[in-house]
């Protein structure tokens, strides 16, 4: 399934590309504030990082579509409650899920300086041996899927930008009774090679 969807955002991307006014490669790094919003973790947002390469598709003056693929990694805490339930994790201690992520995000460039992305994003766990239930059962899901907004400034070659990511899906692949959902803060900067 991961790879039919990877697979056909690479076709998709290429099909789009060769009807396009412009395209730019560029590379991009920056912070990430995440959480993991559900019973079981910690409600504050810790400190993390995203890095990877994009995409720029520009059809018109207007509009484009941006596709990515970051690293990323999404990390919270546990609560007391959940120490008897993981294997080697004690109250309170930080739990870091890296993820390959790919957003596919519409572009709408209010101006020359100012573009305003929204669109979906699809997460791949890359660390799941990392997160492993007292049974030996996975307690995340392999795959997160979320929607992205944000603003991004343009100063020439350099991008500023900032989003908020919100999953959509259920991470727990404990149980199906507690809901568990991915919430991120980016800021970063990019660089159109």
């Amino acid at each position: 399934m991961k790879k039919t969807i990877l697979s056909t955002l690479v076709i998709l991307t290429t099909v789009i590309a060769t009807h396009a006014q412009g395209v730019s490669l560029g590379i991009k790094a920056g912070a990430n504030l995440t959480k993991i919003d559900g019973v079981s973790f910690d409600d504050s947002y810790k400190l993390s990082y995203q890095a990877g390469g994009f995409v720029e598709i520009d059809f018109s003056k207007k509009f484009g579509i941006q596709p990515e693929v970051l690293f990323s990694q999404t990390t919270s805490k546990t609560e007391s409650g959940t120490s008897p339930i993981y294997t080697n994790i004690n109250k309170n201690t930080d739990v870091n899920l890296n993820y390959l992520t790919i957003p596919v995000l519409l572009r709408y460039n209010v101006g020359k300086l100012v573009t305003l992305n929204l669109g979906p994003q699809f997460g791949i766990l890359l660390n799941k041996d990392n997160s492993l239930f007292a049974n030996g059962q996975n307690a995340f899901k392999g795959g997160d899927f979320s929607m992205v907004g944000g603003a991004q400034l343009n100063i020439s070659a350099f991008r500023i930008y900032g989003r908020y990511n919100i999953g959509l899906t259920n991470i727990n692949d404990i149980d199906d009774k507690d809901k568990w959902k991915s919430k991120q803060i980016q800021l970063g900067i990019g660089f159109k090679l």
